[in-house]
């Protein structure tokens, strides 16, 4: 891989794949465009980036290799190049939604998530807002979709404690919920009480 590439055309992956494997689920690769397979890069569960187990900390180079974060119809996330496809290995989400803001346009409420890499995307049909459980801990995981290939960010703890307080309880199917509207959609964000 080009160490400091300025374009997504320059960069490449193909002798730094470990492992050959299949193109991404559901897509299928150009003429000419290479399936390199499996490659040390890792993104961590609180948005770090690794090649190598070394943390890539040029926020540029990040920024560039997260213009071509794709996810494939199994789950798992590619980097893909006019040129070439590489698998990678992501924690939990690629992006991390660290800032919100609320916008209102003629009446119409919407929130607004800034992310790790400073793409804004607004909750709403296109791009919904998710809540799951941690299994180990029962702490709500939440997350916003980016994409339509179901690539999204982990809204971090604060944004959510933030959107959280914008939230009205409602009644959903019988049980007393979070809800949060924006852009005209209804997001339900958990029960509104531990004993709901």
């Amino acid at each position: 891989m080009i160490d400091t590439p300025e374009k997504v055309e320059n960069i490449t992956f193909a002798q730094a794949s470990s492992a050959p494997c299949a193109p991404p689920k559901g897509m299928t690769p150009r003429p000419g465009q290479i399936v390199c397979g499996d490659i040390d890069m890792r993104i961590a569960a609180d948005g770090t980036w690794f090649y190598h187990g070394t943390p890539i900390n040029r926020q540029k180079l990040v920024k560039l290799f997260s213009t071509v974060v794709r996810r494939d119809e199994d789950g798992d996330y590619w980097l893909i190049t006019p040129a070439e496809m590489a698998r990678i290995t992501v924690e939990d989400a690629p992006f991390l939604a660290v800032e919100m803001s609320e916008t209102n346009d003629n009446g119409v409420r919407a929130f607004r998530f800034r992310t790790n890499v400073d793409k804004w995307f607004t909750a709403d049909a296109a791009h919904p807002i998710r809540v799951d459980t941690d299994p180990e801990t029962g702490e709500p995981r939440p997350y916003i979709i980016l994409a339509d290939d179901g690539t999204e960010a982990r809204i971090n703890r604060p944004v959510f404690y933030e959107l959280v307080a914008n939230a009205v309880v409602a009644e959903r199917d019988g049980r007393d919920m979070l809800i949060v509207e924006s852009a005209g959609e209804e997001f339900v964000l958990g029960p509104a009480s531990e004993e709901t």
